[in-house]
C-alpha cells in the first residue's frame, strides 16, 4: 500500500492547476487577484479552459471548466482529459481506482478558505488560503496595457495587448492578452510568463452570465477533512486496502 500511494499522492498534491487554484504556489497560474484583474469588467462568468504548459520537459495540455463570481473561483478537472507530460500508462488506472481522477478546486477569498473536492470519494479537504495575494481585492492591483494590434482568435476579432499587473507589494505580473471585442473584451487567450515558464490559457464556450452561487460551496453531504494528507490517508486507504493504514504505514 505504501509503495503504491506515495508516488501517486505526491503527484496529486503537485497537480499544477489545483495547487495554483489554492494559492499554494505551484508551477501553474494562480487564480488570485492579479489574475482576476486581467478579466477586466468580466467579474462573473463560466467557460471551458485549456491550459498549455511544459511539464517534465514535455508539452502538456490540461482542459477544465472554470467559473468566476465576484472574486470566488471554481475549477473542475478530469485527469483523463490531460494529454502530454510523462505519466506512465498505468497512472490513470490507479487514479480512477483511488477515486481521484476528477477534481474540483474552489477558492473563497471572502472566507479565506480553499476546497479541493473529489466527487468520486464524496469528500473534500478545506484549508486556509496561505497566499495573501489570493485574498487581496483586485481593486488594489494596478493594470497597465500596451496595444499590440489586432488579431482574430478562434473566430473572434481581438485586440492584442501586453499587460502588466502590479500588486500591492510592487511585484509585476506580465502577460499577453487576446481580448474579444465581441465578448465584452473578454481575454479568450492569456499567455503568462512566471518564473521563467510560459503558460497559455485558452477560453471557449464563454457565458458572461452569473454562475450559480452554489457552485462555490462544497457539496452537502460530503465528508470534510482539514487537510489533503488526511483525506488521502483515510479515503484512499479505504478504497485500496479496506480501511485506514496502521500507524506509521
Amino acid at each position: 500500500m505504501k509503495k503504491l500511494l506515495l508516488p501517486l499522492v505526491a503527484f496529486v498534491l503537485c497537480v499544477n492547476l489545483v495547487q495554483a487554484q489554492m494559492g499554494g504556489g505551484g508551477a501553474g497560474p494562480k487564480f488570485d487577484s492579479a489574475m482576476i484583474k486581467l478579466f477586466g469588467a468580466n467579474s462573473a462568468f463560466s467557460a471551458r479552459m485549456e491550459m498549455h504548459a511544459v511539464v517534465n520537459g514535455q508539452d502538456t495540455i490540461m482542459p477544465g471548466k472554470f467559473a468566476l463570481l465576484d472574486g470566488n473561483s471554481r475549477l473542475d478537472m478530469d485527469l483523463e482529459e490531460m494529454t502530454g507530460g510523462s505519466l506512465p500508462p498505468q497512472f490513470m488506472t490507479q487514479m480512477k481506482a483511488m477515486g481521484m481522477d476528477k477534481i474540483t478546486a474552489i477558492t473563497r477569498p471572502d472566507k479565506q478558505l480553499a476546497y479541493v473536492v473529489y466527487p468520486a470519494l464524496k469528500a473534500y479537504a478545506a484549508s486556509a488560503i496561505n497566499d495573501p495575494s489570493a485574498t487581496n481585492s483586485a481593486v488594489n492591483f494596478k493594470l497597465e496595457t500596451t496595444d499590440l494590434g489586432k488579431e482574430d482568435m478562434d473566430g473572434h476579432p481581438c485586440v492584442k495587448e501586453q499587460a502588466t499587473v502590479t500588486d500591492d507589494k510592487g511585484f509585476e505580473h506580465h502577460s499577453i492578452l487576446w481580448k474579444a471585442t465581441d465578448l465584452n473584451q473578454f481575454p479568450i487567450k492569456i499567455e503568462l510568463t512566471e518564473g521563467g515558464q510560459t503558460i497559455t490559457m485558452l477560453y471557449e464556450d464563454i457565458k458572461l452570465s452569473k454562475p450559480d452561487a452554489s457552485l462555490f460551496e462544497p457539496p452537502s453531504g460530503y465528508t470534510r477533512y482539514t487537510s489533503m494528507p488526511e483525506l488521502i490517508q483515510t479515503e484512499v486507504s479505504k478504497r485500496m486496502g479496506g480501511g485506514p493504514p496502521p500507524a506509521g504505514q
